[in-house]
C-alpha cells in the first residue's frame, strides 16, 4: 500500500508532531508499506527536494516562516499557501506516485486542499489526525475574538473535516466537542491515543547535573513548546512557592512565542531554582530526559478540551511520574490518576501543585514506584503499534 503522511514538522525537528509522525511511519514501513512524508521547511534553497531515510521517502517543500514568523498574521498567510506550494512543485511526483491511503496532521487547518486533491486524484483513503481543536482553543484562551478571522479559519477546519473518511481525536471527552458543536455533515469519530515505538534505548550521559552544580536536587524538567497555551507562568509560580526548598531545582528546554518573556521575568524575579534553556537535538533532549526526576505538563486553565500534550510520551518512555496542572474536563486526569502515574491539580490551584511537588520531594521513592507505572500506561495505550492498528481498522 501506499501512504502519504502529512505534517509540519518532521525530524530532524524537535516538535513533538515530528517524532510522533516518524514513529508512525516506521511502524507502517515495517508492516511493507510504501511510506512517503510529506513535510514543510523554511530553509530549504529550492522549493522542492525528495531524500531517503530508514526505508522511507520525505518531500520537503520550502515555506514561508511558521515556526519564527514575526506575526501571528505572517505565519497565517504562510500557512494558507501550504496546499498551494504543495501542489505546485510536488504535481508531477504524486501523478507518478499514487496513494490509497492519505493521512494528516493537525495542526495545521491547512492541508486541507491538498488532501481533496490527492483524494479526487487517486480515489484514496483518508484519516485525519486531530490533536488541537482550532479556532476553538484561540478563542477559550483568548487569543482570537469571533470576527472576520474567526470565520476564516473556522470555514478551514470544517473544510478539512470535511476530507476525512475517518477522524483520530486524542481523547474521549474530544468527541464531546462534535456533538455539541451541530456540524451539518457527521463525521466518523475515534479516540486516537498519541504514540511512540515502544523501545530500550541506551542514550549517552549529558552530565547537566554536574554542570549546573544540582547533582543532589530532584530534577522537575518540562521539555516542548513554549507559547500561550502551555502557560509556563504556572511552572514559575511553582518554582516560586518552592523557592526555599532547597531539594528542588526545575529544569525547561523549548522555545516558542513566550521564551523571551519568560526568561525576563526569571531574571527580574531573582529565581535561583530555575533553568530555562533552548531547544536540544534529539538525542541530547534524550539523555537529559533520561536523567531527571519527574516530568511536567501544564496546560492553559482556559482550555474547554481535553489535550494529551506528546512530551508525556518520553515522561513515560523513561518511565518519569508526572506532575501536572490542567484545565478542568480535561481526560488526562482520570488517566494519570487511574494509572498512578502521577499527580493532577487544576491550573490556578497553585497550593494543590505545589503540594503535589512536595509529595516527590518529602517521598522519593515515590518517584520509582509512580515512574514504572507511568511506563506502563505507555505500553499500554500509547504505542505506535497501537496507532496503525486503529488507523488500518475499517
Amino acid at each position: 500500500m501506499n501512504i502519504y503522511l502529512f505534517v509540519v514538522y518532521y525530524l530532524p525537528s524537535y516538535k513533538s508532531s515530528a517524532k510522533l509522525m516518524y514513529d508512525l511511519a516506521l511502524e507502517f514501513s515495517e508492516r511493507g508499506n510504501n511510506v512517503t512524508v510529506v513535510t514543510l521547511s523554511e530553509n530549504l534553497n529550492r522549493n522542492f527536494e525528495i531524500e531517503k531515510k530508514n526505508g522511507i521517502t520525505i518531500l520537503r517543500f520550502k515555506t514561508g516562516k511558521i515556526e519564527f514568523a514575526k506575526s501571528k498574521f505572517i505565519r497565517g498567510l504562510n500557512e494558507f499557501f501550504i496546499s498551494y506550494r504543495i501542489w505546485k512543485y510536488g504535481k508531477k511526483y504524486f501523478v507518478n506516485n499514487p496513494s490509497d491511503l492519505l493521512i494528516w496532521y493537525s495542526p495545521t487547518i491547512f492541508f486541507g486542499k491538498i488532501i481533496s486533491k490527492l483524494k479526487k486524484l487517486n480515489n484514496s483513503r483518508t484519516y485525519l489526525i486531530l490533536r488541537d481543536i482550532f479556532p476553538q482553543w484561540a478563542i477559550d484562551t483568548g487569543n482570537l475574538k469571533k470576527g472576520f478571522f474567526y470565520y476564516f479559519l473556522k470555514k478551514m477546519e470544517i473544510f478539512q473535516y470535511n476530507q476525512a473518511d475517518k477522524i483520530g481525536v486524542q481523547s474521549p471527552s474530544n468527541l464531546e466537542y462534535f456533538r455539541q458543536n451541530k456540524f451539518k455533515k457527521s463525521y466518523r469519530l475515534e479516540v486516537l491515543y498519541n504514540w511512540t515505538k515502544v523501545q530500550s534505548r541506551k542514550v549517552p550521559c549529558s552530565n547537566f547535573r554536574k554542570n549546573l552544580n544540582i547533582e543532589d536536587k530532584i530534577i522537575f524538567f518540562y521539555g516542548g513548546n513554549i507559547g500561550i497555551a502551555q502557560d509556563i507562568d504556572n511552572i514559575l509560580r511553582l518554582a516560586t512557592n518552592l523557592k526555599d526548598c532547597k531539594e528542588a531545582y526545575f529544569l525547561i528546554f523549548g522555545d516558542g512565542s513566550e521564551f523571551n518573556r519568560i526568561d525576563s521575568l526569571i531574571k527580574l524575579k531573582n529565581l535561583k531554582n530555575i533553568s530555562l534553556n533552548h531547544s536540544l537535538s534529539q538525542e541530547k533532549y534524550l539523555s537529559i530526559l533520561s536523567e531527571v526526576d519527574v516530568g511536567i505538563i501544564s496546560l492553559d486553565k482556559n482550555f474547554k478540551t481535553s489535550n494529551f500534550p506528546g512530551k508525556m510520551l518520553g515522561y513515560m518512555e523513561f518511565s518519569l511520574p508526572m506532575l501536572i496542572s490542567l484545565n478542568k474536563g480535561n481526560d488526562l486526569k482520570d488517566l494519570i490518576e487511574k494509572s498512578n502515574s502521577g499527580y493532577v491539580s487544576y491550573n490556578g490551584d497553585d497550593e494543590s501543585l505545589k503540594t503535589n511537588a512536595l509529595q516527590f520531594i518529602k517521598n522519593p521513592n515515590l518517584i520509582n514506584i509512580l515512574g514504572v507505572n507511568s511506563r506502563a500506561l505507555l505500553e499500554q495505550k500509547f504505542t505506535s503499534k497501537k496507532a496503525v492498528d486503529k488507523i488500518l481498522s475499517p
